[in-house]
């Protein structure tokens, strides 16, 4: 048996806990009008999870719990469980998922409780759970929400009134495709779900967009900043190695140099303070007088020298003139005496002159006047004769010329004495002014030399000024290198270069910097964490879709598969179930047919909704129902509303028996379906319950002794002196034995 128990617990009128017991084939229940027989059913419903408190005859949820006697109080809350076999494992969930309580156990208890408040609380062996769980747990063992396996009073023909899609819904129930129903829903929520889930991604994505490509042209420029920061330290690692080498020698150059220039300047110091200037003698004074005398006698006897030489010339052109006229023919001008008596008269002043003269110098221009006078009265056509007088005036005039050709032997005697006296103290001078120029030539020499030394130390501390300014402007570089780039791992050794090459150097690390800077300057770590924080986002999303894509396809594939699946073991079930809907039907009516018929219809939605579930070809959506089609023997009543109340009965529980033939639940539950037979159809109808008890377990509720007589165990329910319902069991078997 696979429904072992049934505990009722302040439901309607079972006020007191209640426990029925069901251990055979098929369990009668029995009793008076208004004891609480439907009530039994109704629990069966209530805790299979039935949601119509309608359909179990209230308003809501506080009308299933125990309202009270004078013997019993009202209680807080009504709870029903049913306890099913599960020794073969016949239970299990359509969807596996974690949270979902263990149903590895040989029984199987499901509770459901509803409070005074109308909270419903769930549970599978003790374990809270959804009315979901509960729901798909019956599925897998053919126990559905539509109900075909619990027909209440009144109800019997429910199954000829429902539409063709309640049909259909009962039929996928009796034939066990509620699980795929289930995931085959669950599948299309999944897939909303995943197209709501990738319509949001996409959203994201799409926000996310502008985002990223603002950070991306930032990252560019944070990129570009770091490779300029890498060619900027590698050109600070030859720049401040070679920066570092210049100034290590040329501070060694320099302070070598100064060491060098400064010993020299010593020396030269000294050099100087050892310098001799000659001394001046005491008599350098008197001597310079003496030169001066000397010089101006020198000028003096040149003087009459020269006075002499002329008046010595006058006479000689004197005498050539007298010679030349005592020698020339006499002509017969004759000259006066008288202007001879004055020219003599004239030379001889004038010779007497030169004579006195004090120098050569003072002689001379009056010799040369003399000689001019001469040469004018040579010119004179003087017919001379030749006296007395002129022959002695001859005499006079050449003992007058070698009286001053000694004049003038005496002058140049006098005068290379001077000359040689002069030129003595000339020396003396010359070689004191030489050995004092000598002595000056070294100083100025010595002084020039210090000069130079001097110089170059001037040069040096410019120097020594600049380099300090290099190394003031290299420590300042290394500091703003270490906040641009960082400290250096290690400082390269440096060569010697030109400091073009370097200033070179220098300015494409400016260039550099300021390239740096007009890309921000910073690390940027802050915009590269938000660019990765965003980008991973993004590539997350991008896998979401993704994932989300493959999902859809999945879905897709799945609901497909489901449909067809369904479409196929659908169509299989419909075809036995009218193999069984015939049999039962002969046999009911005594002949006659009977079957099910698949129709299609298409679904009357808006006109966004069919936009939306057009098919890939275009057709639009449809969905299919079941039509009953009937044919009576001896009778062409087709329709089903032309039957009447006893055949419409007859049909439905040939058609409810060949459900539960075709897929057989693990029990059915009749209430009352046997009203309205007569005595030979319940004959038969209890035949076909002994036939359905081979294959389901069978709970009747019946007033009908044909069907009670096809029961092994009878319960029977009254209302006790508490106003509560109450069971009395018995079998049949234990009755027959006590009866013999």
């Amino acid at each position: 048996m696979y429904l072992k128990r049934l505990e009722l617990s302040g439901f309607k009128s079972f006020g007191k806990k209640t426990v029925l017991d069901f251990t055979s084939p098929v369990t009668a229940i029995v009793g008076p009008n208004g004891s609480g027989k439907s009530n039994v059913v109704e629990a069966i419903r209530f805790v299979l999870g039935e949601q119509s408190i309608k359909s179990m005859r209230g308003k809501s949820g506080t009308d299933l719990i125990f309202k009270g006697s004078k013997g019993l109080s009202a209680p807080s809350r009504a709870s029903v469980g049913i306890v099913f076999d599960n020794r073969k494992k016949i239970f299990s969930f359509a969807n596996n998922s974690s949270g979902l309580p263990n149903i590895a156990f040989d029984e199987i208890t499901l509770s459901r409780e509803v409070y005074s408040d109308g909270a419903n609380r769930y549970s599978i062996n003790g374990s809270e759970v959804r009315l979901k769980d509960i729901l798909e747990l019956l599925a897998s063992v053919h126990i559905g929400s539509s109900g075909h396996h619990m027909i209440s009073q009144g109800e019997a023909d429910r199954v000829l009134n429902a539409s063709s899609k309640d049909r259909r819904s009962m039929i996928e129930d009796a034939l066990g495709l509620r699980v795929y129903q289930y995931k085959l829903r669950e599948s299309e929520r999944k897939l909303e779900r995943t197209l709501a889930n990738m319509k949001e991604v996409g959203s994201l994505r799409r926000e996310l967009s502008p985002h990223i490509t603002f950070l991306s042209k930032q990252v560019e420029k944070i990129e570009k900043a770091k490779e300029l920061r890498t060619e900027l330290q590698g050109l600070y690692t030859t720049y401040f190695a070679n920066e570092e080498y210049y100034i290590t020698t040329e501070k060694a150059a320099i302070e070598k140099e100064r060491v060098e220039h400064e010993i020299e300047a010593k020396k030269i110091t000294e050099a100087l303070a050892g310098v001799e200037v000659p001394a001046v003698a005491p008599t350098d004074a008197s001597v310079t007088r003496d030169i001066a005398t000397l010089e101006e006698k020198i000028f003096a006897l040149k003087k009459k020298r020269d006075d002499t030489s002329r008046n010595l010339g006058r006479l000689e052109g004197v005498l050539e003139a007298l010679t030349v006229k005592k020698d020339a023919p006499q002509k017969q001008t004759m000259i006066p005496k008288e202007e001879v008596e004055v020219l003599i008269g004239e030379l001889e002043a004038m010779i007497a002159e030169a004579i006195e003269a004090a120098s050569l110098s003072d002689a001379i221009p009056i010799l040369r006047n003399v000689r001019e006078k001469l040469v004018f009265f040579q010119k004179v056509d003087v017919a001379q004769s030749e006296t007395t007088e002129d022959s002695e005036h001859i005499q006079n005039v050449e003992g007058s010329i070698k009286e001053l050709i000694r004049a003038l032997e005496v002058y140049d005697e006098e005068y290379v004495a001077y000359e040689r006296e002069l030129q003595k103290l000339q020396n003396a001078t010359l070689l004191h002014e030489r050995a004092l120029r000598e002595s000056e030539r070294e100083s100025y020499e010595l002084k020039a030399k210090q000069n130079a030394i001097n110089a170059k130390l001037e040069m040096l501390r410019l120097r020594k000024d600049v380099l300090e300014t290099v190394t003031t402007a290299y420590a300042n570089e290394q500091q703003e290198a270490r906040v641009l780039v960082g400290a250096p791992e290690h400082i390269n050794k440096g060569e010697a270069v030109e400091r073009s090459v370097q200033e070179d150097l220098r300015k494409r690390i400016e260039r550099i910097k300021i390239k740096i800077e007009d890309a921000g300057g910073g690390s940027g770590s802050d915009v590269l964490k938000e660019y990765e924080s965003i980008k991973e986002r993004d590539q997350f999303l991008a896998r979401e879709l993704g994932d989300l894509e493959v999902s859809i396809n999945e879905l897709k594939r799945l609901i497909a598969e489901l449909k067809e699946k369904l479409d196929t073991e659908f169509k299989a079930g419909i075809l036995k179930i009218n193999k069984q809907f015939q049999e039962f039907f002969a046999l009911m009516f005594g002949g006659g047919s009977a079957f099910l018929a698949i129709v299609v219809e298409h679904k009357r939605k808006s006109k966004e909704e069919d936009e939306e579930e057009m098919s890939a070809d275009g057709e639009l959506a449809f969905e299919r129902g079941i039509e009953i089609n009937v044919s009576l023997p001896h009778k062409k009543v087709k329709d089903l509303n032309m039957l009447s109340g006893g055949e419409r009965s007859l049909t439905s529980i040939a058609l409810l028996f060949a459900m539960s033939q075709v897929n057989p639940p693990p029990f059915l539950v009749l209430d009352e379906t046997d009203a309205a037979l007569d005595e030979a159809n319940s004959k038969k109808y209890g035949n076909m319950i002994e036939s359905l008890s081979k294959y389901s377990e069978l709970i009747v509720v019946t007033h009908n002794r044909e069907t009670m007589s096809r029961a092994d165990v009878l319960y029977g329910v009254t209302i006790g002196s508490d106003g509560a319902s109450k069971l009395l069991s018995i079998k049949f078997d234990e009755a027959v034995q006590i009866a013999k």
